[in-house]
């Protein structure tokens, strides 16, 4: 058994939503980190270049709004003039939306719904014949959805369709991951806890407060979720299928039961 290169990704090709910032930026750093090329797609044209060029020469920008099944098909075809082989997809993109019960909008639905649930489905089928080009029984392909800790209990915000979507996308993974195995493409999940975003101002403006509440007494770093998508991507992960594996310092599995508000 050699394990020197276990977590490496010489070689391989990943695209990743929502990654101009955030925690899609953490992975694609971390990808890139390991050898791999990264495409990282998002809504402005801008941001998404600025941070290919942070990157470096390895990172490559094809912005796209993913949240309609039309933005989908065009990310797959642009990413058609780079490569037909993809060996890793991380559907990160996402958005919340919070109000109170009587007052929640259907474009809050909607908006929420349709880019952290039905995107990723729709943007994993437009890339499937690429997916499946690389994929190998004894290297397969990988899909990565980002979920959350908020699919798996609730927090003290009204966030309903966010709730909503990321616990449909929890179990769309694993719906997901037993059709696509049968093409040597491996797909599971990521549910982050709490890291310093822009979705999540909370942990990113009163860190000190909100790590009080969580059993390891910190909030998430960088490497916390790059390292976790790095297993899942890398060789290390390749008998992970279908699981969601959560990252977020205790919260949910060894918690004594203390909220933690977002």
């Amino acid at each position: 058994m050699d394990t020197t290169n276990l977590f490496r990704l010489d070689g391989r090709t990943a695209l990743v939503t929502g990654g101009s910032r955030g925690i899609g930026k953490m992975i694609a750093a971390g990808f890139i980190a390991q050898g791999a090329t990264v495409y990282i797609s998002s809504r402005k044209a801008a941001v998404c270049e600025e941070t290919a060029v942070e990157l470096g020469p390895n990172c490559i920008a094809l912005p796209q709004d993913v949240s309609v099944v039309s933005g989908c098909k065009d990310l797959a075809a642009q990413l058609a003039e780079h490569t037909d082989r993809l060996d890793i997809l991380v559907n990160n993109a996402g958005a919340a939306w919070g109000a109170e019960f009587e007052e929640f909008p259907e474009s809050g639905w909607d908006k929420v719904m349709n880019l952290n649930l039905k995107s990723p489905f729709f943007l994993t089928q437009a890339l499937y014949e690429p997916l499946k080009a690389a994929a190998q029984p004894d290297r397969p392909s990988k899909v990565i959805n980002i979920t959350s800790i908020d699919g798996m209990r609730l927090n003290a915000n009204e966030t309903y369709s966010y709730h909503a979507s990321k616990s449909g996308l929890i179990y769309l993974t694993k719906r997901m991951a037993a059709r696509l195995i049968q093409d040597s493409i491996n797909v599971t999940s990521i549910a982050p806890g709490a890291f310093a975003t822009e979705m999540n101002r909370v942990a990113r403006d009163h860190a000190d407060l909100l790590s009080k509440r969580i059993p390891a007494k910190r909030i998430g770093v960088e490497e916390d979720i790059a390292g976790t998508a790095i297993y899942l991507a890398s060789r290390a992960g390749d008998y992970v299928v279908g699981d969601t594996i959560t990252v977020d310092g205790g919260l949910v599995n060894a918690s004594l039961g203390l909220g933690t508000p977002e």
